[in-house]
């Protein structure tokens, strides 16, 4: 019987890439095909102009879905982080028209987030509360708390100090600028610590992770906690785009952030998945957005796309988890 030759090694590298990254490279390819395709339709869309709004007009959705693609991971989700958001941009807001230093103003909502989500990490780890009804509990509570304390009124006179998203960081706006360089150290960390890996564990099979010496219960008040600090630079970023706040919940946000997580590749039954991918989604929601106004179509289209997007990639994830599951 004949030998049968082994593939070169670039094949099986670029199937061992393929494998890792094969949602990742997905999101790339669709998000190279749409910026060429527009640009040949309508060159102003190629512009430094349009290129930076497209770049930076999501990059605070990219930092939350950093955190949200940990949670989902676990095999958990968090529906109230668009109000979570909200309250603390209006925290960081209000700081800095009183008087705040600077840095209490950009540092206090990450504490607040962070201690926020480690409470609802710690009823849906330790209570064993799903996470989807702990979420919705806290949607309301900081929802209905906000307009309650703040009656949505507008912030205003924000100190120039306080303005980050409105910086440049070696030429690049700083939103796109932090969010790149955290998804950067958040992709490793995930992949070579051993609590990154411990956090797949969990998402993948919780039963064999606590066998294998994993303490479950606290990784998930971990990644709760985790999702809540981006959650706090996502707010900063969100809160310092414009002049002014208003002191309300950003419309569908919580949604924009988990279909950037879904989209990226993260899979909604856990266990999945790469931050990477997240913020490639985030970058390609952004760039859909501004195409379709420079193609002449409605941006109330984004939604619809969006929602096939997600239908899709959900659909190619159990149909992928199905025949990974014969070939076992």
């Amino acid at each position: 019987m004949e030998a049968i030759a082994a593939p070169p090694l670039g094949a099986r590298r670029l199937r061992r890439l393929a494998a890792a990254y094969g949602q990742e490279l997905v999101v790339l390819g669709a998000l190279v095909v749409l910026m060429v395709g527009v640009g040949l339709y309508n060159p102003r869309f190629l512009s430094d102009t349009s290129l930076t709004s497209v770049f930076s007009g999501n990059a605070y959705i990219a930092v939350a879905a950093i955190g949200m693609s940990m949670v989902i991971i676990t095999g958990n989700i968090d529906v109230s982080v668009g109000a979570l958001i909200g309250v603390l941009g209006t925290i960081a807001g209000t700081l800095a028209v009183n008087g705040a230093p600077t840095w209490v103003s950009w540092g206090t909502p990450l504490l607040v987030g962070m201690a926020v989500n480690a409470v609802i990490g710690l009823l849906v780890a330790y209570a064993r509360i799903p996470a989807i009804v702990v979420t919705l509990g806290m949607l309301s509570i900081l929802r209905g708390g906000l307009i309650s304390a703040t009656g949505g009124k507008w912030i205003s006179g924000l100190p120039s100090a306080f303005r980050l998203a409105q910086e440049r960081f070696f030429g690049v706006p700083s939103g796109v600028f932090i969010a790149a360089i955290l998804t950067v150290i958040a992709a490793l960390w995930m992949r070579y610590s051993s609590t990154g890996r411990a956090i797949y564990a969990v998402g993948g099979n919780a039963e064999a992770a606590r066998a294998a010496g994993v303490r479950t219960q606290g990784m998930l008040v971990l990644v709760f906690a985790l999702h809540g600090f981006f959650a706090g630079i996502a707010a900063v970023l969100f809160a310092t785009q414009l002049q002014v706040i208003q002191s309300t919940v950003p419309p569908n946000l919580e949604m924009s952030i988990i279909t950037a997580s879904v989209i990226g590749g993260v899979s909604i039954l856990g266990g999945t998945g790469t931050v990477i991918g997240s913020t490639l989604a985030a970058l390609l929601f952004s760039a859909i957005a501004s195409a379709l106004i420079f193609v002449n179509i409605s941006a109330y289209w984004l939604r619809a796309v969006l929602g096939l997007l997600i239908l899709g990639t959900v659909l190619a994830d159990m149909a992928r988890r199905r025949r990974k599951g014969r070939i076992q």
